[in-house]
């Protein structure tokens, strides 16, 4: 971006596919002044690079409003709520137009079956279709003529062009038809009903195929919503020697903030009073947590566990740290590959191609009519014409990839997986590679006991009884482990006395009167107690990414324990199941080479990316994207939402950071790694429904269009194969289980 040019990020509603993303991209990129525009469907955004000088924020956003397009509010749950109201609103367009299309259909049978006589019937029709036809029309499915409209005065060709098209030529055919019959014009013998009717359901169609998308979008949506822990901005700030709660916008640079314990850090800063263990998995991705002194900086967003802190403010606004990781998801999501659905791709050359196919048929009846037989028959070559734009609209083929998302995102919602865009079925047939967080997402996310080690004559469930016995009263999470584990084991709890934690040391008690220690080598020399570590130690525990922490009783070394952040049960059989679907999995994390090393030889995962920043996952993703290769990412924190949005698939884990499960495309509502492969074969499975629908709805198109050209063909047939189109779509889509039940049963999660 050029320093005069600016950014202008805009949430869009009434986006319904890809085509619309193109519209858009179009439509703001020729406005002057607009150096680019990026649209993303999946999360409803624009990112668009301007001019100030030459256009305005207000111009581009008059220009997504005459398109037909909303601006929705940029705050998270305004946007939400504002979801929720456009599909309200599209639910009642649809119960309208559904009505007066009802009633057509009612009237059209009613003649098709000739329950009621002709001669009774038609002055009812002929008052009747045209004011349902054009009702529906220019009521509920007046937005679309005016985004049709807009589009075509900016030279955009697209979906709602198309349906106006064929719907103008119903209501023209039905108009001329009507008048034919009232003045007994020989020339105009159109059938006036069937073109009305068709101008009424294309429209109905077109209008519940947007409301089906809005509807799978919004259902997505709210669920992750709930998901969300909305918590309060606010921090406790010390102001002339009181604290007081202000939000964290009204906190200045050099102002002390208290954070107590178990409590979220608000600021980034830097310790100037206690100490406590912090936990900056979410932002860092590192297991453990780390030790915070005075002089130590802190990280926003990271938690407090044990000590009371004091801390200095450094950072605020666009210097923070979180604001600098928004950045990120700006840039990646800007540079994130371009995705064309297979329809839309079928409909930019579609849309032309029909019509070029009703000027082509016009020109047959006239021009080369009258070349030929020097008879022009000006009758048969609209009818031609009107009957090829008709018989032309994509109604099935757009509800191809509507259809089959609903299809595919209710499996995958039975399993835990929340799908918010089309555009991850589209690319889950091409994935190959899966870039997987550590922590949170292959492992527990917390430590936990793997080997005990004792010195001398003490047994192993000596040692762990006593550790945990000074441990009892701790609240970091090495302690926790620790009695958890001896509980596990059935081990009495024994009583200590004159129990004190040191944050970032080791814990120190008396048994029976006797000094009680557990805590680092570090610590346990420091007082007194000769610490050799052995090479088992070293090479098995500390070389393969483990914390050690040793117990002394009295001065004298007991044992050893050793902690590790365990990868989860299902992660290795989940690993096993990607590789088996062709996909290469990649261990992307902050935290140290060894632990991440240790984690990945667990799991069967033989590429490993360690102690990489949220930009360094980023340009990992990248680098794979520029060699040519889809790219999905796994994972949960802070520090891996620019990565999600960069990757072409984001899967965050619903238990994770709210900024990660924003970022990304598919939500894991359980913490279970173990769903990223039915997400695989779920998607796999949609596409191919996709593409049979594409081919199905293309079958009725492709036959239908060259035999209207002919002019033999009606509204009545038209309109027949629009219906049975549409039907055959929808059985396909809805109709049984993909792949039949042996399928069905290699769907389910293990």
């Amino acid at each position: 971006m050029s320093p005069e040019t600016r950014r202008l990020q805009l949430k869009i509603g009434q986006m319904a596919c890809s085509f619309c993303a193109a519209s858009i991209t179009k439509g703001l990129s020729r406005l002057p002044g607009v150096e680019g525009a990026h649209v993303s469907l999946a999360h409803e955004e624009a990112l668009i690079e301007y001019h100030p000088d030459v256009v305005t924020p207000e111009q581009i956003q008059r220009t997504l409003l005459d398109l037909g397009y909303t601006v929705r509010d940029p705050r998270r749950v305004k946007a939400y709520e504002e979801q929720r109201r456009d599909l309200e609103r599209e639910k009642r367009r649809l119960a309208v137009a559904g009505t007066l299309t009802g009633l057509t259909l009612v009237s059209m049978v009613l003649r098709w079956l000739h329950a009621v006589s002709v001669a009774a019937l038609a002055p009812i029709m002929a008052v009747e279709m045209p004011l349902l036809a054009f009702v529906t029309v220019l009521g509920p499915g007046f937005y679309i003529l005016r985004m049709a409209w807009h589009s075509l005065r900016r030279g955009i060709l697209n979906q709602h062009v198309l349906l106006e098209l064929g719907a103008f030529s119903g209501l023209t055919g039905g108009t001329l038809g009507l008048v034919g019959s009232l003045t007994h014009q020989p020339a105009l013998t159109f059938p006036a009903a069937d073109f009305f009717a068709v101008a009424a359901f294309i429209t109905t169609y077109h209008i519940l195929s947007g409301y089906v998308s809005l509807r799978v979008r919004t259902i997505a949506s709210q669920s992750v919503m709930k998901l969300l822990a909305l918590q309060p901005p606010v921090a406790t700030v010390i102001r002339e020697g009181t604290e007081q709660e202000v939000p964290v916008e009204a906190v200045r640079v050099g102002e002390r903030v208290r954070v107590r314990p178990g409590a979220a850090i608000p600021v980034d800063g830097r310790v100037v009073q206690g100490a406590s263990d912090v936990d900056e998995s979410l932002v860092t991705g590192e297991s453990l947590p780390v030790t915070k002194t005075v002089g130590s900086e802190v990280i926003g967003g990271s938690v407090n566990l044990t000590g009371s802190l004091i801390i200095e403010v450094l950072r605020v606004g666009e210097d923070s740290f979180l604001q600098q990781v928004a950045r990120q998801i700006d840039e990646a999501r800007a540079k994130k590959p371009s995705i064309l659905q297979l329809v839309d791709r079928v409909l930019a050359i579609y849309v032309p191609g029909v019509v070029g196919a009703a000027a082509l048929a016009l020109l047959i009846w006239t021009v080369g009519a009258g070349a030929l037989t020097s008879h022009v028959d000006l009758t048969r070559g609209i009818f031609a014409l009107l009957a090829v734009l008709v018989m032309g609209y994509p109604c099935a083929m757009g509800m191809a990839t509507p259809l089959a998302l609903i299809r595919g995102g209710g499996q995958a919602a039975e399993r835990g997986i929340l799908i918010r865009s089309g555009e991850a079925f589209q690319l889950l047939k091409e994935v190959r590679w899966v870039a997987l967080d550590k922590t949170g997402t292959l492992t527990e996310g917390q430590p936990a006991v793997t080997h005990v080690v004792p010195v001398g004559v003490v047994s192993e469930r000596e040692v762990l009884q006593l550790a945990a016995a000074a441990e009892a009263p701790a609240e970091h999470p090495v302690g926790r482990a620790i009695v958890q584990r001896a509980a596990a084991d059935h081990l009495d709890r024994l009583s200590v006395d004159a129990f004190e934690a040191l944050p970032g040391q080791g814990v120190r008690a008396r048994l029976e009167g006797q000094l009680l220690l557990v805590g680092s080598p570090r610590f346990l020399e420091t007082e007194g107690v000769v610490c050799p570590v052995g090479s088992e130690l070293s090479n098995v525990l500390v070389g393969g990414g483990h914390t050690v922490v040793g117990v002394a009783l009295a001065g004298h070394l007991l044992g050893w324990i050793a902690l590790a952040d365990r990868p989860k049960p299902e992660a290795p059989e989940a690993v096993a199941r990607l590789k088996a679907l062709g996909m290469t999995p990649v261990i992307l994390t902050g935290d140290n080479a060894r632990a991440a090393e240790a984690v990945a030889h667990a799991v069967g995962i033989e590429h490993v990316r360690a102690e990489l920043l949220p930009g360094g996952k980023v340009e990992a993703i990248r680098q794979l994207q520029e060699a040519g290769h889809r790219v999905m990412m796994v994972g949960d924190g802070i520090n891996d939402a620019p990565a999600l949005m960069q990757a072409d698939i984001g899967v965050a884990i619903g238990a994770g950071a709210d900024i990660a499960i924003e970022a990304a495309d598919v939500v894991l509502v359980r913490p279970n790694v173990g769903a990223v492969a039915d997400l695989v074969q779920i998607g796999r499975a949609s596409y191919r429904k996709t593409v049979q629908n594409i081919a199905l709805a293309f079958s009725f198109n492709g036959v239908g269009i060259p035999l209207a050209i002919t002019g033999w063909v009606t509204p009545v047939w038209a309109m027949v194969a629009m219906v049975a189109s549409v039907s055959t779509v929808l059985a396909n889509s809805l109709g049984g289980r993909i792949g039949g039940r042996r399928r069905r049963a290699s769907l389910m999660p293990p």
